[in-house]
């Protein structure tokens, strides 16, 4: 077990660059790359054929921007737009950890209390997980099974269980190890953690996080399990290519007594509201104590003790060097991620409506492509020292050719090449400096390529730019996604 009060455990880290400029310069440098991030997650939505992929980007509890792309419903032709709700499945974690602790900070429970304390079907069946603690569940150390013996309820074989197919699943070998030993997530210890919040409040799971969190936060497009009379508002989940070279569609289910593992609907804007109201100092869901303890490393996945790890409810990583918080969400047809800085306050949170979508690639390298924009110590010339009568803005766009695609894009104050196919949009990334109206030269990067000579651009009459001589000297043209297979829908906040 990782002590998450050692003197090395991972917080956000005060010193990062970003967290020394003020909050105006980095909200400007956010919102000056956001043009590009928006053509980044459209080649990456585009390259990899998802159907529906949905974004959203707040600082300082504000949503600062929010795209859609693609297709709420593929077969219907329903355009995805921002409030077009997905299955988040384990952000369900999240909600159950906050109830928890809003109970325990009202005096209703003690995070050291036993789960059998509130669940007597554990004690009576003589199972050992009736004497693991709250907390232990809280922090998947209490020991349970992951799903139960039989989870074919994942792939819909069958329907996710009842209270007492739950119990039965725990009772049925649940304990796997002892609790305190090591860390095992387990969707049914969170599931347990459900019947634990409706014992002590005297309230349903459903009715207890409605009313007492996505209520009071204003998540009109979230809740705790999938609502039938929404249907319509709801993103058609589809099947991945690692099976077949088609995606097939899959139903919505409700998720019964796994809700408080898996069950939670909602909108990447809605999550970047409720994860805002985790960020230390801000929102009243939660005490700051109560966050520092939700959010500090209770274990690790594995045991380098520098890989990513979990705490109460809330997934603990790092992205470059940048501490996170937040959590992924795993669904028949809904892949989905949220990440955040408790301190800065940043969140970000993509939805992804396929088997294998990219939430995480896509999330990951948004906070890649922000962390740059706001560094004002990165490497490379600055923009605002660019001539006066030079438009910046005219030298950036998408160029393709046989061999590549390349983007030339606005990252804050600096000018790059990215090339967009790369899983990280900052995979061997270039830095430009601007030499003239028609010129930039590549100063700095992977010397394989050709740093220290000029990008040349061409232009039509009207001084649109129609292609540029690049690397090597070769020929690229302008290029973006065909218009008849553009993903991008429907747009959010500007």
């Amino acid at each position: 077990m990782t002590d998450a009060t050692r003197p090395d455990a991972r917080i956000p880290d005060p010193t990062r660059p970003e967290a020394t400029r003020p909050d105006a310069a980095i909200v400007d440098a956010y919102r000056s790359t956001f043009p590009y991030i928006g053509d980044w997650i459209a080649y990456k939505v585009w390259q990899l054929r998802v159907p529906g992929v949905q974004v959203a980007v707040g600082y300082r509890g504000e949503v600062l921007w929010s795209r859609a792309y693609g297709s709420a419903d593929v077969e219907a032709g329903r355009a995805l737009t921002p409030t077009s709700m997905f299955r988040i499945a384990s952000h369900s974690k999240t909600f159950t950890a906050t109830a928890l602790l809003q109970l325990a900070e009202r005096g209703a429970l003690r995070l050291d209390d036993t789960v059998g304390t509130y669940v007597p079907a554990l004690v009576e069946g003589g199972s050992p997980i009736a004497d693991a603690t709250v907390r232990e569940l809280m922090e998947h150390g209490a020991g349970v099974l992951r799903d139960g013996l039989d989870g074919d309820y994942w792939s819909l074989e069958r329907a996710f269980p009842d209270e007492d197919e739950l119990i039965a699943l725990v009772l049925d070998e649940g304990a796997k190890v002892p609790a305190g030993s090591s860390f095992n997530y387990s969707n049914l210890g969170y599931a347990l953690l459900g019947m634990v919040i409706a014992a002590v409040s005297g309230r349903s799971y459903n009715d207890y996080v409605r009313e007492e969190i996505v209520v009071p936060l204003g998540l009109i497009h979230t809740g705790p399990d999938f609502d039938a009379e929404r249907e319509d508002e709801f993103v058609v989940g589809y099947s991945g290519f690692h099976t077949d070279r088609f995606r097939h569609r899959l139903p919505h289910v409700d998720t019964r007594a796994m809700a408080s593992a898996t069950g939670f609907h909602g909108t990447a804007e809605d999550l970047v509201r409720y994860f805002s109201a985790h960020v230390l100092g801000q929102g009243d869901l939660l005490t700051d104590h109560s966050k520092r303890l939700a959010q500090r490393m209770a274990w690790t996945a594995e045991d380098d003790p520098a890989s990513r790890g979990y705490g109460m409810g809330f997934i603990v990583d790092r992205v470059d060097g940048h501490d996170v918080r937040g959590h992924s969400g795993g669904f028949p047809g809904h892949i989905t991620q949220s990440l955040f800085d408790p301190q800065s306050s940043l969140v970000i949170s993509v939805m992804t409506s396929a088997a294998g979508g990219p939430a995480t690639l896509i999330a990951q390298g948004v906070l890649r492509l922000l962390d740059a924009a706001a560094d004002a110590h990165a490497p490379g010339d600055a923009l605002s020292a660019a001539p006066a009568d030079i438009d910046v803005d005219t030298l950036t766009g998408r160029f393709a050719n046989p061999w590549s695609v390349a983007d030339i894009a606005r990252l804050g104050d600096r000018l790059v090449e990215i090339d967009p196919s790369a899983p990280s949009p900052l995979d061997g990334v270039t830095r430009l400096t601007v030499t003239g109206p028609d010129t930039v030269r590549m100063s700095a990067g992977n010397r394989f390529g050709s740093i220290g000579e000029d990008i040349r651009y061409r232009r039509a009459d009207d001084g649109a730019v129609t292609g540029i001589r690049a690397g090597g000297g070769m020929s690229m043209t302008a290029w973006q996604v065909p218009a008849d297979e553009s993903p991008v829908v429907a747009a959010g906040l500007a």
